[in-house]
């Protein structure tokens, strides 16, 4: 037989791309549209019904950037269309085929009922099947004029990200608003071509089952009547029947496909628009879920649940109808879809508590898994804190996403740093918006990294980012897929219901250990640093505001707990942390908002604070300490004189002039406080740091040495930092002064000031401090550079095998050298508030109050030394998609931390993250809770959720090691049970002598409640 593969495939694809599909709609009459453009933000429907609208004609300009324009649509439905399937269909001017970018519309009846939104990819709205003919239908139509930032493929810089800089000049031209008939036997067909000839393509060209589709499709085109498509359609579609009726190999790998639609929580658009985006997504879920009884959709983000019931009470009862009827499946149990990086292991925690209690409330229905598709990349602290949010499943797919090497599972038992496992699937299918499509099925094959140890993965499909969701034509491709010869067979199934399967399937699954790290998006630690700093710092006067707010309670008459403010503050910083907000890849609008938002919540916290703190009584100052760990350091009044205090952990004590261990002298640009002596060299840098105390050199090389890289990725500008970054920079070594600013036995401090580059400055102050090793330095920058990275050098004299930096409940070790590609990728890492390098004997820590990205590279001098280096990267310039990211002023404290073990990198973090705060009460109460035992650390102390008046404390082990130990209360103790982190209780805790006996192994959590007597 002569190979005539090339004119079939040719013809099969002109005939459907301009003829099947384009018959689709048989006939149409068109709308008769009206509008009224909104003034300002969106307004409510009632607002809009009542407006005055002016005629609008189909091919006019319409939508200014982020405006919303209100159509009303009029028109019948011909008498003689009855019996057949109507639609009406909206095109308002889309541009490309992704929903989720660009102008949007959600279709509402007269009276306010939201019916459906249209987009790209789902264009129609049902009108009657069968219609009767002769019907009015009046639409009132509210359309988003969003502009697509994604032009160009994020090549260029654009103003559109906020609405202060997009301008008024209308985005889109109104193609057409008809009324239609819908050709179903013509629509089938358009699918069953689509799917076979998909699949053709996919398999090998010496395969006989691709022969034998494209033989069957050309003799099946040849049954098409060009001048009658809708009457020749069931033809063709019988003659395909015998390719399309062909079951699967019985070995064929399974594809578990559950809809999905992933929407965002803010990225090329403002949190106000993800509002309506949810609202048009969850409209067209629950219309897609009364089509097909066999569709399954999975959600996330509680936050989003609890907009579309706030603000659209009516597709609100239709979700919940949906999740009755078993067609909705609530996942994720997190509040939003978070980073997971750079939230601190307590508002991980939360984000878990407030999101299953969400949907525990409203749904009744304990979420069992994680669902975290899109964050960049994963912290080793995830498998402990899910497992005691009740959760015994992960998903993500974002790894695949790595630059240099592959990821060698797709299923598999992920370890955490405790020793916590979950079971965890990355579906091979390789993206979270699959359609299944040929080449999608084919992918999920040939990707699958457990063939001959299981045989099944999970594919989320619906169309996402912007949200859109699963279409009925995806649908249709699952059912035509269901079993199907050359094809994986598709099964539309609870996530839940995979992964029992799975595990089933697989138990013995491989094991990875440690953080799942992304090898790309690695700017993400860095870029639009006041989100970051807005996040550090509300995530610590959280603290703040329940510690004192729990001891007000019990001991201050009359004081109530602000358990609702506390809510509603926690779900506001839940919220920012959505994995394009604290990651700093989102538009300008969004992090202008992010930082109004944190400011708001910064004074609101400082006032529930000062209220606790007043109900404690008047009295004398007193310097009040949140951390868990007793201190004795230098605090300032309210007139800025300095004192040395000794405040107990979780307590407070008065500002008396305790006596230091040894006044600081300033001698020139040489600070020294008897622990350690700090030489200022005249360029600014750290000429010396030596330790006074172990009589040896810090430094190697000049410390806190200020360099300015050229920062241009390849791809993804807010995102990405690729490694030939290094090969070009600026060392700023042109200090314009370096001058004395205190002189005190209690403080000594050397400010040093910069300009550079386009208008840039910088000052820092280098301050010592009677009775610590710590050295800060106080950094303040006008930025104005674009495509730059900062960073501040710690050159010391360590040879490190590793260095530790904290993340969530605990630390996590990296090697220091590049001995393979896995360790080479990892030339931009996370951490928290320290890092820490050592060697048998010594070690160092970097400190710092709102800075995350940082590298570790050794060298070996010449004389055999080994330099380790810390550089934190302090801010960065990158121009897409914000053109002004991180341009202003910034201002945060980094420090060195000389002769320090793990124990004092934790409590220093801890000290500069937390600082003494000073107010005037009355003699102090004791404190709620006093941890003993090396290595117990207390992270959250608070009053039970259920308003019981229990306290609640969160603990974990800091070191790495094993812990024993007691907690003791500063009230009668009644009773103590450990918990989940949900505070329900999983067993009774040991009492001895009136305190809680701990035993607690490496990193554990441990969440105890406890019992007033």
């Amino acid at each position: 037989m002569h190979d005539e593969s090339r004119r079939i495939e040719e013809r099969v694809q002109r005939l459907h791309d301009q003829r099947i599909k384009t018959a689709v709609y048989a006939a149409t009459v068109p709308f008769e549209v009206e509008a009224w453009q909104a003034p300002g933000e969106p307004v409510p429907f009632e607002e809009a019904a009542a407006a005055s609208y002016e005629t609008f004609s189909m091919g006019t300009p319409w939508g200014p950037p982020w405006g919303t324009t209100w159509f009303r649509m009029r028109g019948q439905v011909p008498a003689d269309w009855a019996g057949k399937r109507v639609e009406a269909v909206i095109d308002l001017g889309f541009t490309g085929d992704w929903p989720g970018n660009q102008a949007e519309a959600l279709v509402h009846l007269t009276d306010g009922t939201p019916l459906k939104a249209v987009n790209p990819l789902n264009q129609y709205v049902a009108i009657a099947n069968p219609a009767q003919g002769g019907e009015t239908v009046d639409y009132l139509v509210e359309a988003a004029s969003n502009p697509d930032i994604l032009a160009d493929n994020f090549s260029k810089t654009t103003p559109l990200g906020d609405k202060l800089t997009a301008g008024d000049k209308p985005l889109y031209t109104f193609r057409a608003a008809d009324i239609a008939i819908l050709d179903e036997e013509v629509w089938h067909l358009d699918l069953d071509v689509q799917v076979l000839r998909e699949l053709m393509l996919e398999l090998g060209e010496h395969d006989p089952r691709r022969h034998e589709i494209a033989h069957a499709l050309d003799r099946a085109m040849d049954l098409l009547d060009l001048d009658d498509v809708s009457g020749s359609a069931a033809a063709v579609r019988e003659a395909l029947k015998p390719v399309l009726s062909r079951p699967a190999h019985a070995s064929a790998h399974t594809v578990s496909g559950v809809g999905h639609a992933h929407i965002d929580s803010a990225w090329l658009w403002p949190i106000r628009e993800t509002k309506r985006k949810t609202s048009r997504t969850f409209s067209n879920v629950t219309s897609l879920a009364d089509e097909y009884d066999d569709f399954i959709f999975a959600c996330s983000q509680a936050q989003q649940y609890e907009w579309v019931r706030d603000n659209y009470p009516k597709v609100w009862s239709r979700i919940q109808e949906s999740v009755k009827n078993g067609q909705w499946a609530p996942v994720g149990g997190m509040w939003v879809e978070s980073d997971g990086n750079l939230p601190g292991g307590e508002a991980v925690a939360r984000q878990f508590v407030h999101g299953k209690r969400f949907f525990m409330d409203h749904f009744g229905i304990e979420t069992k898994g994680v669902w975290l598709p899109d964050s960049f990349g994963y912290n080793a602290a995830y498998p402990q804190i899910a497992k005691l949010a009740g959760n015994e499943w992960f998903l993500t797919q974002k790894i695949s996403w790595n630059q240099t090497n592959k990821f060698p599972h797709h299923t598999f038992w992920w370890e955490g740093i405790d020793g916590t496992r979950i079971f965890t699937h990355f579906p091979p299918v390789d993206t979270y918006n699959a359609r299944f499509s040929g080449e999608e099925m084919s992918r999920a094959v040939r990707n699958y990294s457990e063939k001959g140890g299981a045989s099944r993965s999970l594919a989320p499909f619906g169309w996402g980012d912007g949200g859109g969701g699963p279409t009925r034509e995806i649908m249709e491709r699952a059912r035509r897929l269901a079993d199907l010869e050359g094809s994986a067979k598709v099964v539309v199934e609870h996530p839940d219901e995979f992964f029992a399967k799975a595990r089933e399937e697989y138990p013995d699954a491989p094991v990875w250990v440690g953080e799942l790290y992304l090898e790309l998006h690695r700017a993400t630690y860095t870029s639009q640093a006041r989100t970051k700093q807005g996040n550090r710092r509300s995530e610590h006067l959280l603290r703040e505001a329940e510690l004192w707010a729990t001891t007000a309670a019990l001991h201050a008459p009359g004081y109530s707990y602000p358990h609702e403010k506390l809510d509603r503050l926690w779900k506001t910083v839940l919220l920012h942390q959505f994995h394009d907000i604290l990651p700093g890849s989102s538009i300008a609008w969004v992090h202008r908002e992010a930082e109004a938002e944190y400011a708001r919540v910064a004074r609101e916290l400082h006032e529930l604070t000062a209220e606790a703190v007043t109900a404690l009584g008047a009295g004398e100052p007193r310097a009040f300490n949140a951390g868990p760990y007793d201190r004795a350091e230098v605090v300032r009044t309210a007139d800025g004189t300095p004192v040395f205090v000794e405040v107990p952990a979780s307590g407070s004590a008065p500002l008396t002039d305790t006596a230091p261990p040894q006044p600081v002298t300033v001698d020139g640009r040489v600070l020294d406080n008897g622990l350690v002596r700090v030489e200022v060299a005249e360029d600014g840098t750290l000429s010396s740091v030596r330790d006074l105390r172990a009589g040896r050199e810090v430094l190697a090389e000049p410390g806190n040495l200020l360099r300015l890289h050229t920062d241009l990725p390849n791809y993804w500008d807010a995102w990405d930092i690729d490694k030939h970054y290094k090969n070009r920079y600026t060392d700023l070594l042109d200090a314009s002064s370096v001058t004395v600013v205190e002189q005190d036995p209690l403080v000594g401090a050397i400010r040093v000031e910069r300009s550079f580059g386009k208008g840039s400055t910088i000052t820092q102050t280098i301050s010592v401090r009677a009775g610590s090793p710590r050295i800060d330095i106080e950094t303040d920058i006008d930025w104005h550079e674009t495509e730059k990275i900062l960073k501040a050098a710690f050159p010391v004299d360590i040879r490190a095998p590793h260095s530790s930096a904290e993340i969530q409940f605990g630390h996590i070790q990296r090697p220091t050298h590049t001995n393979t590609s896995w360790e080479s990728a990892r030339f931009e890492v996370s951490g928290h508030r320290w890092v820490h390098l050592a060697e048998p004997g010594y070690g160092v820590a970097v400190i710092n109050d709102s800075t995350y990205g940082h590298d570790v590279s050794r060298t070996v001098r010449e004389d055999g030394g080994t330099t380790t280096t810390v550089r934190l990267s302090l801010v960065r310039a990158p121009r897409i998609p914000d053109p002004e990211a991180d341009q202003g002023r910034h201002r945060f404290t980094y420090a060195l931390l000389p002769g320090a073990t793990v124990e004092d990198a934790v409590a220093e973090g801890y000290s500069l993250n937390l600082p003494l705060r000073v107010a005037d009460a009355a003699g102090a109460p004791e404190p709620v809770v006093s941890a003993e035992g090396e290595g117990v650390t207390v992270e959250a102390v608070k009053l039970a959720d259920d308003a019981s008046g229990d306290v609640v404390v969160r603990l974990y082990e800091s070191r790495g090691g094993r812990a024993t130990g007691t907690l003791r209360t500063g009230f009668p103790l009644a009773g103590a049970q450990i918990t989940d982190l949900l505070e329900r209780p999983l067993e009774d805790a040991e009492i001895t002598d009136g305190a809680v006996a701990l035993t607690l192994r490496p990193f554990q959590i441990l969440t105890l409640r406890l019992r007033r007597g």
